[in-house]
């Protein structure tokens, strides 16, 4: 059996979740094919399991043109299997590569295929999880980032060049905003994100500073988004970015339903928050009740005794 595993780089690194996607790939057994899209150095993609790197060069982010060079890649061979990261990309990807290979798709996987062959995956907004079975000769299956522990393989995997595959989809990238962070919410293991608790943009900067003190990335609320106080890409929640940090700390965040449906696969949630009613604390792992103009130097000081980052 044969793996063929879609990799992205950005920055001219391949992402955290990309790796995961790879070793992911290798605990599932048989041989793996790694398809790098971009210029990256590709040996930690034989470190954490690939046996073979194929390298495409493509101008645009085209869905179409990735998943017919997937297939072309898969078909040489034959691979059965197609994995890539439930991100960005991988979900823009994955239903384009499961409608042209003609193949079932599990997407969100947060676990290895058990041993009858389903495979676990989060439904309603995180409240309960599905255990999905593909009876395709072919599956797509696009891992949650941060759910699946990167084994090292310790293999040097053998690289190519391939040829990106013809595309029927004429797609015109007008401009492509990059975030200035060099920490992306999704490759955050650690998150401290605020909300209208912060009462202005002009206090931001102790929660990037507690950010900055734990190697943490910042994050914010959808109002706070929308009234222009942080960047939009920081906006976590249902209709913003779906994360899955290892520890994830609101600050001034109620905690409605639809920002909990993109931070509650969190491993460990802290809430900060001086109303005692406010619904986070009922899905936090730890709450602190107090001012966040309080508690969060406090915080920081700590952190900084800690030496967190180093």
């Amino acid at each position: 059996m044969s793996t063929i595993v879609y990799v992205n780089t950005q920055k001219g690194n391949i992402i955290k979740a990309s790796l995961e996607a790879v070793s992911y790939a290798a605990q599932m057994g048989g041989e793996v094919i790694a398809v790098q899209f971009g210029d990256a150095d590709s040996a930690d993609l034989g470190k954490y399991g690939a046996d073979q790197v194929a390298k495409v060069a493509v101008e645009d982010f085209n869905p179409d043109q990735i998943a017919r060079t997937l297939i072309a890649v898969g078909e040489s061979n034959s691979a059965d299997t197609f994995v890539m990261a439930h991100d960005f990309s991988g979900k823009a990807i994955a239903p384009v590569l499961s409608a042209l290979a003609e193949a079932g798709l599990v997407s969100g996987a947060v676990a290895l295929p058990a041993e009858d062959g389903s495979i676990k995956k989060a439904v309603f907004s995180g409240k309960a999880f599905a255990h999905m079975k593909v009876n395709t000769d072919k599956k797509v299956i696009s891992v949650t980032p941060n759910s699946i522990e990167k084994k090292e393989a310790g293999k040097t995997a053998k690289e190519s060049t391939v040829e990106a595959a013809n595309s029927n989809v004429k797609l015109t990238v007008k401009e492509q905003k990059l975030e200035s962070t060099d920490l992306p919410l999704t490759e955050a293991e650690l998150v401290v994100s605020a909300g209208r608790g912060l009462k202005g943009p002009e206090n931001w900067n102790m929660i990037e500073e507690l950010a900055k003190e734990m190697g943490a990335a910042t994050a914010c609320s959808r109002p706070v988004s929308d009234m222009d106080w942080r960047p939009h890409h920081e906006h976590v929640g249902q209709t913003g970015v779906a994360i899955r940090p290892n520890l994830y700390i609101a600050v001034g965040i109620s905690g409605a339903i639809q920002h909990l449906a993109g931070v509650n696969q969190s491993k460990v949630i802290v809430v900060i928050n001086n109303d005692p009613e406010a619904p986070f604390f009922k899905s936090a792992d730890y709450g602190i009740v107090g001012d966040a103009f309080e508690v969060v130097p406090k915080l920081l000081e700590k952190a900084k005794s800690m030496n967190l980052e180093g």
